[in-house]
Formats: structure tokens, sequence, C-alpha cells
């Protein structure tokens, strides 16, 4: 799923000017970071692609730890902050399994339905 993702979806994001790697992608704006990451199923697959964004100064944790923008992930952001792309509302998710005979390719290709969204969002 990972080659997948890195030919057909990774290169849609460095189009909208996403740099890192997958995991975690990050898109340095004027006034905030926008953030992206791929969480694969612990138990294997699926995964969600998950949307967020900090302060260009990076994001303090609700434990006291300050990251810098430049390494915040999405995991740093408070969960009422993250969106799921797909979701139906808050706190719901939304997997796309490749564990169901649909090809790595497909799904990855299917990702960029969701573009549209996440920019309406407002991280993408």
């Amino acid at each position: 799923m990972n080659s997948a993702l890195n030919a057909h979806f990774v290169p849609a994001l460095r189009q909208r000017g996403f740099k890192g790697s997958l995991p975690h992608l990050r898109r340095q704006r004027e006034c905030r970071v926008d953030l992206v990451t791929i969480q694969y199923d612990r138990r294997g697959g699926g995964f969600v692609v998950e949307i967020s964004r900090c302060a260009v100064a990076g994001v303090t944790t609700h434990w006291g730890k300050h990251i810098r923008a430049n390494k915040a992930t999405v995991y740093d952001i408070p969960p009422t902050l993250r969106h799921r792309l797909g979701a139906s509302g808050l706190n719901s998710g939304h997997w796309f399994r490749f564990d169901q005979g649909v090809s790595a390719t497909v799904i990855a290709e299917s990702l960029h339905a969701y573009l549209d969204e996440a920019e309406r969002w407002g991280s993408v």
C-alpha cells in the first residue's frame, strides 16, 4: 500500500506544496502549517487519512511539550481539531480498506477525490 500511495497520492500532495514522507506530510503556509498523516489499522488491511493544522510557531501539547511546526504531526493536535477524510461527522472514521480485493493502486488513486473535501476543511 505504501508503494501505491507514494506513486499515486503523495505526488498530488506535492503538487499542492506538501513536503515530507509517509506517514507524515506538511505544508507551510503564511499563517499556518497544514498536516496530513496516514494511519494504518494496527491489524492491517486499512488506513485513514487524517488532516489538521498548527500555528507556524508550532504546537504545545496538553502536557506542555512544545513541538516545532516542522516536526508537528496530526497526532500532536487534539482529536477535536482533526478530520478524517471521508468521515461523515465529528469523531467518525472512514477507513480505506485494501484487504477486500481492491487493488492498492485503485485505492491510492481514489484519494484524489477527497482532496476537495480537505480544501473545504482548510488543510489541503
